[in-house]
């Protein structure tokens, strides 16, 4: 059985990445999961105000690793208790004791210095780059035009700074979402993440105060990411990784055939362990050995937008249909 993946000019034994969580900053997790059969890793994000807090001014950053302590004072605190060092080390580890690619992960919301760094976590020897850029508009005022150009704008600043693979993970909510795709990928990004999850507060009741959890996604999740790939693979030039929602092997094989080059998985490992990893590459042989499928190729992107005759799924005739076929169970 051939699992063998290609992503942003990657080649992995098989589809499924580990993406960022904060438990992927302990090396011992990370053997646990190159063990059970990890394709690839997304080491935790460094964040933009952790390098902000750490130094002044980053314009001038391109040092060898080893000099990394004059430029970069240990941040306390930090969103995942790491310190950007502490970060490179972690790095340089991974890729020395790891038997699969290590994929480094910025988080930022605009371009700035600190957009820099990159060329520390290219040196410490990261095998490509996430850039995940987490902006909420909240200015009422400011256009979606001005949105997009953040994005854009940060990720030609990575892209001049690092020679390594680069992909964005693009959140579901511009208004053309193909369109800002296709320029991302103009733009030098080598593949996209589909999507990003954004974090909303909710209302306590009892004390009248916004409250923050993180909730793990879950299979419900899966519908718009698993439109879009279907609606871009094949369509534009650049690895398409699927985000959110997988829990098993059913949401592996959905993003596959929808056209996804690999498809990434956290809330599934932290709720069952590593060893999950095993299972759902199992659970992926087994589906396509009752098909007769030798390799991924041969079902990749089949229930693409663009290798459909019929596409009304996609359209908006099918909004129609759906709206027009309903009946409420109730008179059953």
């Amino acid at each position: 059985m051939n699992l063998t993946t290609t992503y942003l000019g990657l080649t992995l034994r098989n589809p499924l990445i580990a993406s960022a969580s904060p438990q992927n900053a302990e090396l011992d997790h990370l053997h646990r999961l190159d063990d059970a059969g990890i394709g690839a890793v997304v080491l935790p994000s460094v964040f933009q105000e952790q390098l902000e807090a750490g130094a002044n001014d980053y314009a001038s950053i391109g040092a060898a690793c080893s000099d990394v302590p004059a430029f970069l004072p240990p941040v306390e605190g930090g969103p995942y208790g790491m310190i950007p060092e502490s970060h490179l080390a972690l790095i340089m580890r991974a890729k020395a004791e790891l038997s699969v690619p290590v994929i480094a992960s910025l988080n930022g919301a605009s371009a700035n210095h600190w957009t820099h760094y990159a060329a520390l976590l290219e040196e410490a020897g990261a095998d490509a780059l996430e850039l995940n850029l987490y902006f909420v508009p909240v200015d009422p005022l400011e256009p979606g035009t001005a949105v997009e150009q953040r994005y854009l704008e940060a990720l030609a600043a990575v892209r001049r700074a690092v020679k390594i693979p680069v992909a964005v993970k693009m959140p579901p909510y511009f208004s053309a979402i193909g369109n800002m795709a296709s320029r991302l990928l103009e733009g030098g990004a080598d593949g996209l993440v589909i999507f990003n999850r954004y974090l909303q507060p909710d209302i306590d009741l009892q004390r009248l105060q916004l409250i923050s959890t993180l909730e793990l996604s879950n299979p419900g999740e899966m519908r718009l990411p698993l439109l879009w790939i279907a609606l871009l693979a094949g369509r534009v030039k650049g690895s398409l990784a699927a985000s959110g929602g997988v829990e098993d092997v059913e949401q592996v094989v959905k993003y596959l055939l929808a056209g996804a080059d690999t498809v990434m998985t956290t809330a599934a490992i932290l709720r069952h362990g590593p060893a999950h990893v095993r299972t759902l590459l199992c659970g992926l042989e087994a589906w396509l050995r009752s098909r007769r499928v030798q390799s991924l190729e041969q079902i990749r992107g089949q229930m693409s937008l663009a290798r459909q005759q019929k596409r009304d799924n996609y359209m908006r005739a099918n909004y129609m249909r759906l709206l027009e076929s309903y009946r409420d169970p109730r008179a059953d």
